[in-house]
């Protein structure tokens, strides 16, 4: 009698699984190009806010202890410059100084539209920086 099972090894049943590694390889290479997609338009805007985040604490900190003291406008201008510097969405007026006794508090509040071709959505950021002590 002649055996019609295919048995695991045998070469006509290896010939029907080929297929499936490289669908396998597509997805995987698929899913990792779009998570690298992702990550080199969201990364950078994180850095930014980071970058800017610093900056506004140095600015706040100091403030008021340089000689000559620095007016309002000069730190608003100050720190309009480095968002311009690290393509952050805000202007002039959207800068929120509070200098007041002693004391310097410098809030801003902006978004950032990200755009990762199949969905769209917007970060919002919040950088806050003041020179009070603990």
């Amino acid at each position: 009698m002649l055996d019609t099972t295919l048995k695991s090894g045998s070469p006509t049943a290896r010939c029907r699984e080929r297929g499936g590694t490289r669908i396998n390889l597509l997805i995987a290479l698929l899913i990792l190009a779009a998570m690298g997609i992702s990550a080199v338009k969201i990364v950078p805007v994180y850095v930014n806010n980071y970058q800017f985040q610093d900056a506004i604490n140095t600015e706040a900190r100091f403030a008021e202890s340089v000689y000559p003291k620095k007016s309002a406008v000069q730190i608003r201008q100050d720190i309009f410059s480095k968002a311009q510097d690290l393509d952050i969405p805000a202007d002039p007026q959207d800068i929120q100084l509070d200098m007041s006794g002693g004391n310097v508090s410098i809030s801003l509040d902006y978004s950032v539209p990200i755009d990762l071709y199949v969905y769209q959505f917007t970060l919002q950021f919040h950088p806050h920086a003041d020179n009070h002590t603990i």
